[in-house]
């Protein structure tokens, strides 16, 4: 063993040390995959050897315009070909992507482009106007507008801005590529949704979304030239990562503008859809869809399904359509999915709904993380009893650099060497996890702790409950209660009583809603319910 103590000659070169980053994929699947079909939508259909030049292109259009390594470069696109290609159009300059939520105020997207100082923006003509007023309400310097149609979904130029197809003919086909001298180099800047003040910048390294692209073959079991479903949004942890990982693979992306039930059973029926992933919103629209949208198909269609905990009554049913759902858990910080619920054969024999409740979990840590556990408020590990209640913390190299000019909130995120979810939870004897709720969703009625989950539970096993909420409802007699926000499935019927008795026959009486209120519920753009716009109409009750 001794001569191990000479490290003479033995230290890092070119010839056995490369930066880890993601954009090695699509550089690889150029030359391995040439032919083969990288990006689906509509009429448009584009090998990986045509995705690479086009990349090339929009890499040097962005440094003809000035950009340089460290610059940020925003989009406000929905899933068509033009996100997908700068998902590795922008990092190829140098550049630092933020994608931005198409459904965020105005007012939001100007803190957004002031706080991460973007100097492009590539728009979608549908959302130009939206850009432009946020435009008009910024404190620092603009960025450049380059506009995106839509043709293939009737969204055409308005022709105020320059052109993304005439801005990508400036560029080089042939350009080089500008990769991280280093791999803890910022690679995408994504703002957390927020539900109070303002967004949250989340810094990504190429070290992180590489070794994501690494871990969730592993995990979700992947086969070459698998055909993903992009209904992910991509300004949601950039697609969950599977957008850079794709061409590792040989796949091909199609490509989803509008998510609705008809959208995903055409693209299995006509584009041999294998994979997709989505918020519980998607499996019951799938779930729930008219007869009308239903296409037939011959394969099993394999589902990661994350954002939110699903509900074991809708796992149920989906798994009866030809869905293989597979739960898996994470945060913007943690560059989408860091834990994954995986399937024990032995529980094969188990009755449908225990097998759904099972599948129900978040799970234990994916491969590329270093820990992902419940401990309680002085860092000490919870007993794996499934009864113990503690946080979700997690540590390894998916968890992101930090929050964007924050160091406080950063720090304090960091606290005792893991990241801090703010997820409450139980862990079961095998370790995997199992969210209770969010901190602030907790309900503290008369002294007791009540799971808003819990409760949504059960009300999504009634026959005529499409989607529910649960969220305190201030009370003088016990301090607060559950109130249920329920919406109905078309057509059908339910009243008050009607939902307190059902839940009353599952759950203690004190985890009953004492108020039920029928509405459509308020929605994120990646299908999250907002909570905190029910919590104030709860106080107006």
């Amino acid at each position: 063993m001794g001569w191990m103590r000479d490290e003479t000659g033995l230290g890092k070169r070119a010839a056995n040390y490369v930066p880890l980053t993601p954009l090695s994929h699509l550089q690889r699947a150029a030359l391995v995959f040439a032919e083969r079909e990288a990006l689906v939508y509509g009429s448009i259909r584009r090998t990986y050897a045509k995705y690479y030049k086009r990349v090339s292109q929009l890499a040097s259009a962005l440094t003809k315009v000035g950009i340089t390594p460290g610059d940020v470069v925003a989009t406000i696109l929905p899933n068509v070909p033009a996100q997908s290609e700068a998902a590795f159009g922008v990092p190829a300059c140098g550049a630092v992507l933020n994608t931005i939520n198409t459904r965020l105020d105005v007012d939001t997207v100007a803190y957004i482009f002031d706080h991460g100082e973007a100097k492009v923006a590539l728009v979608d003509s549908q959302f130009l106007p939206l850009a432009m007023a946020a435009i008009d309400l910024m404190e620092g310097p603009a960025p450049l507008i380059i506009e995106v149609p839509d043709d293939e979904a009737g969204v055409h130029a308005m022709a105020e801005q320059q052109n993304y197809e005439d801005f990508l003919a400036t560029g080089d086909p042939d350009f080089k590529w500008i990769m991280p001298e280093d791999e803890w180099e910022s690679l995408a800047l994504n703002y957390t949704s927020g539900t109070t003040g303002r967004p949250k910048g989340v810094v990504y390294h190429h070290r992180g979304a590489y070794l994501m692209t690494m871990g969730t073959p592993i995990s979700w079991e992947l086969p070459l030239f698998m055909r993903y479903l992009q209904i992910v949004p991509l300004f949601h942890c950039n697609g969950w990562n599977h957008t850079w990982m794709m061409p590792s693979l040989g796949g091909t992306v199609i490509c989803c503008r509008d998510i609705s039930a008809k959208a995903i059973y055409d693209a299995i029926a006509d584009e041999d859809v294998t994979h997709f992933g989505g918020a519980p919103i998607v499996l019951n629209m799938i779930v729930n869809a008219d007869d009308a949208d239903r296409r037939a198909f011959d394969h099993i269609v394999q589902v990661f399904t994350a954002g939110a905990p699903p509900a074991p009554a809708t796992l149920a049913a989906i798994g009866k359509l030809g869905f293989n759902v597979k739960q898996v858990y994470g945060l913007t910080e943690t560059y989408g999915h860091v834990a994954e619920c995986i399937w024990d054969a032995r529980w094969d024999t188990l009755p449908g709904e225990e097998q759904a409740a099972i599948k129900a979990r978040q799970g234990v840590a994916f491969p590329m993380m270093e820990d992902v556990t419940v401990v309680d408020d002085q860092m000490a590990q919870v007993a794996m009893d499934g009864t113990a209640q503690g946080e979700i913390v997690m540590r390894g190299n998916a968890v992101m650099k930090g929050y964007l000019k924050n160091p406080d909130a950063t720090e304090k995120a960091f606290a005792g060497g893991y990241f801090h979810s703010e997820d409450l939870a139980i862990q079961h004897p095998d370790g995997s996890i199992q969210i209770s709720d969010r901190a602030k969703d907790i309900i503290i009625s008369g002294g007791e702790n009540i799971s808003s989950v819990e409760v949504e539970g059960a009300l999504m096993h009634h026959p005529a409950v499409n989607l529910c909420a649960v969220v305190a409802k201030p009370d003088e007699k016990w301090g607060e209660v559950p109130c249920a926000f329920i919406e109905l499935k078309d057509g059908a019927d339910a009243d008050e009583a009607e939902i307190i008795t059902f839940t009353r026959e599952r759950l203690a009486g004190f985890k009953t809603p004492k108020k039920v209120v029928f509405q459509e519920l308020p929605k994120t753009s990646t299908g999250k319910i907002q909570k905190f716009e029910l919590r104030k109409r709860a106080k107006e009750l």
